[in-house]
């Protein structure tokens, strides 16, 4: 494993809701080659630990952002829980495609919820919309929750007491079901352990803001409770007119069986799996994440 997080060309915010978005550019807008906007997870993550795809500024520019509530935009902890729903999040990546000046021409990258929303935004086919990559993301939150049962069902048997207990008292916050949720994570979340340090970021900002994050999805992976957990694109997915990639790891949490209608939907998608990856290919195996996403954007596979 090896990579280089390249140095941001610019910076910069842009008014949205109640407060900002803070985006960042690697690489030139004007170059003329289509760029690649990267949307994070969570919801409630931050774009640090996707920053290993920095490394394709070298073939177009890459822009990153922290979705509302997260990061270095605007945090809104005092919002009324039903103001954080896609709707919100898809308004906002309009507008920030808008105001750098690309909606008619990118790419889209969306991560595990990230992936959710850029499906979201290309089942309403924008016309600047070139490529999409789905990537470790699924097609249905009760699919999602299907396959954390099964993962779970392998765990200890101590380590998924411990995460039912805690669940049924409602005592998620409790060091012990952390402990135990570390369990899972270092399985199907990020196998390179200990975490990068941009990844340890990500989950550190989730902890000191946990706002989005409680909201939509819930106190863990596995346990989701907030307002997502009905969520499905599945009916949806036919829909989506532009070539498309889907990536998952061997040991993802997003098991097969909630990705699958990706590939099998979209008209033309292609399935890539990382044998040595869980959740965040880009950083278990960041120099065949790089060429893949890289070479479908091409055009060249």
């Amino acid at each position: 494993m090896s990579y280089a997080i390249l140095p941001s060309t610019s910076k910069g915010r842009v008014p949205f809701s109640d407060g900002e978005t803070w985006y960042r550019i690697t690489g030139d807008l004007s170059s003329g080659v289509t760029p690649l906007v990267v949307a994070h997870g969570g919801p409630g993550a931050t774009h640090q630990y996707l920053l290993s795809l920095t490394a394709m500024a070298a073939d177009r520019p890459v822009i990153h952002y922290d979705q509302l509530g997260c990061g270095n935009s605007t945090h809104l902890q005092d919002a009324d829980p039903s103001y954080w729903t896609v709707d919100l999040f898809l308004a906002e990546l309009d507008n920030l495609l808008d105001h750098l000046g690309i909606a008619d021409e990118y790419h889209l990258l969306g991560q595990s919820w990230g992936g959710m929303l850029s499906a979201e935004h290309a089942v309403r086919r924008p016309a600047g919309l070139r490529r999409l990559v789905i990537s470790n993301s699924p097609a249905s939150m009760p699919l999602w929750l299907e396959a954390a049962g099964s993962l779970r069902a392998e765990l200890p048997a101590e380590v998924e007491a411990t995460l039912r207990k805690h669940e049924e008292a409602e005592t998620t916050e409790s060091p012990e079901y952390e402990a135990a949720m570390k369990v899972f994570y270092e399985r199907h979340v990020c196998r390179v352990v200990p975490n990068p340090p941009e990844v340890a970021a990500a989950f550190a900002s989730i902890d000191a803001d946990p706002t989005v994050y409680h909201t939509m999805n819930g106190p863990s992976e596995f346990h989701v409770v907030g307002s997502l957990k009905d969520w499905t694109i599945v009916d949806r997915l036919p829909e989506i007119a532009v070539p498309t990639l889907v990536l998952s790891g061997a040991y993802d949490e997003a098991r097969p069986v909630c990705v699958a209608p990706y590939a099998e939907l979209i008209p033309g998608a292609r399935w890539e799996v990382f044998q040595e990856s869980s959740h965040l290919p880009n950083v278990e195996e960041p120099e065949r994440y790089v060429a893949v996403v890289e070479t479908f954007l091409r055009g060249e596979a």
